[in-house]
């Protein structure tokens, strides 16, 4: 049985408004949730300090959220 079945895989992510953020080097992005970029839990540090910036930046609405991923049987 594969690993997440038994336990879900919790990942970090930035959302604005209705949108999440794609981090690139050259800065924030709008993008729907499947270019979103996602982070460890062991991350939040980090994911909170980019989350300080996008505000600075003007981003509105700026909250992260958790992703968790279970795999199931069609």
């Amino acid at each position: 049985m594969p690993w997440f079945k038994e336990h879900p895989m919790e990942l970090l992510i930035i959302k604005t408004g209705t949108a999440y953020l794609r981090v690139k080097p050259e800065g924030f992005f709008t993008v729907g949730l499947d270019k979103a970029s996602v982070f460890p839990m062991d991350k939040l540090d980090h994911v909170q300090t980019l989350e300080k910036k996008a505000r600075a930046q003007g981003f509105s609405d700026v909250r992260i959220k958790k992703l968790i991923l279970t795999e199931r049987d069609l």
